[in-house]
């Protein structure tokens, strides 16, 4: 729903009016939350893209992970290690997890 709007709003033109009323008849959310999200992917165009393939790569190395590592992947330390750099490109950020991969299989 969130890529919907911000797609709407960013490249159909949808007014802030259209994409409110679209997420609220489409989520069941309360307006009020919904006009938070919107005004926020207002100010930051592609935000809920930009999150939505964060997220995607994030869930693709959990797996990697979980699979390369099988009885030594612990949930805590792959989201330590996600999350110790701060923010990076993914592509940094799928080095650090072949690397760890690579660390803990070696230990």
């Amino acid at each position: 729903m969130r890529l919907v709007v911000d797609t709407g709003m960013h490249s159909k033109r949808w007014t802030r009016e259209q994409a409110i009323d679209y997420m609220v008849a489409n989520t069941g959310m309360p307006e009020a939350e919904v006009v938070t999200e919107i005004e926020r992917y207002l100010v930051d165009p592609g935000q809920a893209l930009a999150y939505k393939v964060g997220m995607l790569k994030i869930l693709e190395l959990r797996e990697r992970t979980k699979t390369a590592l099988g009885a030594k992947f612990k949930l805590s330390d792959f989201h330590d290690e996600v999350l110790k750099n701060g923010a990076m490109p993914l592509q940094v950020l799928e080095r650090v997890i072949d690397e760890y991969i690579a660390r803990i299989k070696a230990a």
